[in-house]
């Protein structure tokens, strides 16, 4: 049910369910909240096959519920690979554009639960949304997890980057992609981290990525727009992100690079 003056996750994921698609839909599971029903929803988009085995890879967006441009990026992103599917040659990309519905309906960071869902992962959590994500990349075992957010104290662009490879020869070059579209952040401190050219290679307890026992490792990044950037501008930079990120990634597994 939609309450007044609230919007309805289901709506902003409503393109990815009309008509015919290349991609497979999947709820994950259901919940309530008071009166009001919520799922978490899952799209596979398979790419055509490469040289090798596929790469598998999830793409996480509105994580906090506020920050609407990496759900919006996630959207037009699996629109594009449908349209584009050379863009995943070689990937298997599951896309979770929306982490936090009910953050998303609310307009607030934190769940309905008043929790900070990105401080939830590998804690017991008890929120819903967390624990179908973790049952997720237990199962699936990413190769690589890319996490869409937005900061509302950044001017620029930036991104935080687990692995000095995929710091170096991924991440750095999406950034520069990127940063054609919105300027990115040079500050020697962002978030509270010490940062390098917009480059950060720590990350927050609590916050999604690989199980703790995950071995190996994936490579974890977490791309971060200006907030109060123009909207449509933040949607393009994810995107551009993305694709750059995705690209680089399979030329440097091509080269045989160590991640």
């Amino acid at each position: 049910m939609e309450k007044a003056g609230r919007k309805n996750f289901r709506d902003v994921l409503a393109p990815l369910h009309r008509g015919r698609f290349p991609w497979l839909p999947t709820t994950l599971g259901s919940w309530s909240v008071g009166i009001d029903d919520y799922s978490l929803e899952q799209y596979l988009f398979v790419g055509p096959r490469g040289g090798g085995n596929y790469v598998r890879v999830g793409i996480f967006a509105g994580v906090h519920g506020d920050e609407i441009a990496g759900t919006h990026a996630a959207i037009r992103f699996l629109q594009e690979l449908a349209k584009q599917p050379e863009i995943a040659r070689g990937y298997e990309i599951y896309l979770y554009p929306l982490c936090n519905p009910t953050g998303f309906e609310d307009g607030t960071r934190h769940s309905r639960s008043g929790r900070d869902l990105n401080r939830e992962f590998w804690t017991g959590s008890r929120d819903r949304e967390v624990q179908l994500l973790e049952q997720q990349i237990r199962t699936l075992r990413f190769d690589g997890m890319i996490a869409l957010h937005a900061d509302i104290d950044s001017a620029g662009l930036y991104a935080f980057a687990l692995g000095a490879q995929v710091t170096h020869h991924v991440v750095e070059p999406a950034l520069q992609a990127a940063e054609k579209i919105l300027p990115r952040n040079i500050d020697a401190v962002i978030d509270n981290f010490t940062a390098r050219n917009g480059l950060i290679r720590k990350g927050y307890p609590g916050m999604l990525c690989a199980a703790p026992e995950a071995r190996p490792r994936p490579f974890e990044i977490v791309f971060e727009t200006p907030q109060l950037a123009n909207l449509e501008l933040q949607i393009e930079a994810n995107v551009v992100f993305l694709r750059h990120a995705l690209d680089q990634y399979l030329q440097l597994q091509a080269v045989g690079q160590d991640l």
